[in-house]
């Protein structure tokens, strides 16, 4: 037994094998890749390296139980979510485990995000009973009436990232199913384990045989995905990653005209105005810069603050990370912990010698940790100008990155100056203000004197290269549908 098999309360949630058509599978080839833990580099599992073939089986399989699924009753599929959603609940001590094991974020943080990841299950069940069309009258003959059906698009390839390896699975699998839908979810490289916990977990709750499939793959992952992305079958993709990876994702799923969602990229913009709760623009920061060690596509990548209050913000910013512990994330002290891997960290120190070298001040951290390969210091740089990398680079990273501006009209220029639009923050106690800037902010998500912007109730998703689609809330379930219309002489 393995010592993470060991720490599990249920240790069959460890697989080491994908999970198709309602059956725990090896790669045809045999190959296999090693899942390693970022805090430590220890190998703590392994997991089948699919191929094409592989992954055109698993499309069959979510194919064959198409036709039945989409056809029970909307009540059924809530009841097998929401058994899903309460089985992930009483194992929320072994799946936090898995994600801190494998992601290496603080265990009190995976233990919030299975508990997230659980409520998009509740709040998707919930939908699964208010999917309706309407009817109406025909506008030039009054014989004839107009009935429109939303039915399920079909079999759905989801791709999902290694930051959250259960939310941004449920976040997609939830509305899927609850509309009728068959998907193949390909688990993340970096983080598959906790994929493959959920996949037990849904076969306990009673999701039929081939309606959840999930998949991995660490060297094949490029084939993998143009499987998902050009066969016919396949009807829809989802895919949460970066803007590049969407690019080339969507120009192969035009092959096949695909619906598609993607919530890609972000540089977002955090903003704090002269008459803000200055104690409550620090606490947003730590909330949206620093989680999960910067790792997020909703970090604040450019802290943008009033002159007025620059200096201060500054000296209370730099205050608050000195309190950080940097650790392993099963450490119960620890309150950050690594990157995901050692390109994760060259980005960072490459970030700051950009920035250093165009006049930026180094105000805390900017070095690599020596507590591992995977490690970089939590840092703010003051000072930043239009030009530096974290202005068009998103960092997903421990660093940051303030700004001054004199006006609003000059913070609203400078959050807009990217090509990807998907959170922004700001803060402010002027009401009309808010009004303003939430207006004129180019993103598809903003946070008002707050920077936790995450509910299952609140749709998700960007503008601009931050991509296309909502997840969560009552439009996520639309990504999943298509609309028919009736028209019926009467």
């Amino acid at each position: 037994m393995s010592a993470l098999e060991d720490r599990l309360q249920d240790p069959s949630l460890l697989k080491s094998q994908c999970y198709v058509d309602g059956k725990w599978i090896e790669a045809a080839s045999d190959k296999r890749f090693s899942v390693d833990n970022p805090s430590t580099a220890d190998i703590i599992g392994e997991c089948p390296e699919l191929d094409e073939t592989d992954t055109s089986a698993a499309v069959l399989a979510a194919q064959r139980a198409l036709p039945d699924f989409r056809s029970t009753a909307p009540r059924q599929r809530a009841h097998l979510l929401r058994r899903w959603h309460d089985l992930m609940l009483s194992h929320t001590a072994d799946l936090a485990l898995l994600i801190t094991s494998e992601n290496g974020k603080p265990l009190a943080d995976a233990t919030t995000e299975v508990k997230y990841a659980a409520s998009f299950l509740e709040w998707f069940a919930e939908e699964a009973a208010r999917i309706a069309g309407d009817a109406m009258p025909a506008s030039s003959n009054p014989s004839c009436r107009i009935v429109t059906m939303r039915e399920p698009v079909g079999v759905c390839g989801l791709i999902t990232p290694w930051n959250f390896p259960a939310a941004m699975i449920t976040r997609k699998v939830g509305p899927a199913l609850a509309a009728g839908c068959t998907v193949v979810v390909k688990a993340p490289a970096e983080a598959p384990l906790t994929a493959l916990a959920l996949a037990e977990l849904a076969h306990r709750a009673g999701i039929p045989n081939g309606v959840m499939n999930v998949i991995t793959a660490m060297e094949n992952t490029i084939a993998v995905g143009k499987v998902l992305t050009t066969d016919p079958i396949v009807k829809k993709v989802s895919f949460t990653g970066s803007t590049p990876v969407g690019k080339l994702l969507m120009q192969q799923s035009a092959s096949t005209l695909k619906k598609l969602s993607f919530e890609l990229g972000g540089n977002a913009p955090f903003i704090v105005f002269e008459d803000a709760d200055l104690d409550a623009a620090i606490k947003g920061v730590v909330a949206c810069k620093f989680r999960i060690s910067g790792q997020t596509c909703v970090c604040a990548n450019r802290i943008l603050v009033h002159r007025a209050v620059y200096d201060k913000f500054l000296s209370m910013l730099v205050d608050v990370v000195k309190t950080f512990k940097v650790g392993d994330g099963l450490e119960p002290s620890t309150t950050h912990g690594p990157l995901i891997h050692g390109r994760a960290v060259q980005k960072c120190e490459d970030h700051v010698k950009d920035a250093v070298a165009q006049g930026a001040r180094l105000l805390i951290g900017g070095e690599r940790l020596p507590l591992g390969a995977n490690y970089f210091e939590m840092t703010v740089l003051a000072d930043m100008k239009r030009g530096m990398r974290i202005c068009q680079e998103e960092t997903f990273g421990p660093i940051a990155a303030v700004f001054p501006f004199d006006s609003e009209e000059e913070a609203i220029a400078l959050a807009n100056d990217a090509d990807v639009g998907l959170a922004g923050y700001f803060f402010s106690k002027d009401h009309s203000r808010c009004w303003r800037v939430a207006e004129a902010l180019e993103v598809g998500i903003i946070g008002v004197n707050t920077g936790a912007i995450s509910d299952p109730v609140a749709p998700f998703g960007g503008v601009k290269q931050s991509g296309f689609g909502r997840e969560g809330s009552k439009y996520g379930i639309d990504e999943y549908l298509t609309t028919k219309m009736v028209m019926m002489a009467v």
